[in-house]
């Protein structure tokens, strides 16, 4: 049975442990190898405890068995181009042993539900281009993408390309 509750301290290293593992396997094919094995669960860990303490964003958590399986991070959004009304997703990360079973959707509808009830009206997010899977994520559950919002930068040598996808909260 998986629980979705709010993220505490004690949750971080679980979730920075998350993060970098769903990273080094979902952008195999995309980022070096060099740059996903330097990532460094310390240093996730240190930011995440900065957003749980600092209440920079809101952090959900999946559990099932009481193990973290996945996070959602949400909060205003971050783009400069970005109504106050829109919200923004930060990072929704799932154990890839749990991929297709759910547990992303779950985090969305209970991100959605608080976002909704903290009354903005859009939701946005940022995904690398040549995610399939996470584009394929979002577009099922009702994001689109806003053309115009493609971006290049580096990422551990590599230019990699990043698209906005948003929706309507409700």
């Amino acid at each position: 049975m998986m629980e979705i509750q709010i993220a505490t301290s004690e949750d971080c290293r679980a979730i920075a442990e998350l993060h970098v593992q769903v990273w080094q396997y979902a952008y195999r094919d995309i980022l070096p190898e060099q740059y996903l094995a330097s990532l460094s669960v310390t240093e996730r860990e240190a930011m995440w405890r900065r957003v749980v303490e600092g209440q920079t964003a809101q952090l959900l958590v999946a559990r099932i068995a009481g193990g973290v399986v996945g996070f959602v991070a949400f909060g205003t959004s971050r783009d400069e181009d970005a109504s106050t009304d829109r919200a923004e997703i930060w990072a929704i990360y799932v154990n890839v042993t749990f991929w297709s079973m759910g547990v992303g959707r779950h985090l969305w509808l209970q991100a959605q539900q608080r976002i909704l009830a903290e009354e903005y009206k859009s939701v946005s997010l940022w995904v690398l281009a040549e995610n399939e899977r996470a584009l394929r994520f979002y577009e099922r559950a009702g994001f689109v993408v806003e053309p115009q919002s493609r971006k290049s930068f580096e990422l551990g040598g590599t230019t990699v390309e990043e698209l906005r996808y948003s929706r309507g909260v409700g």
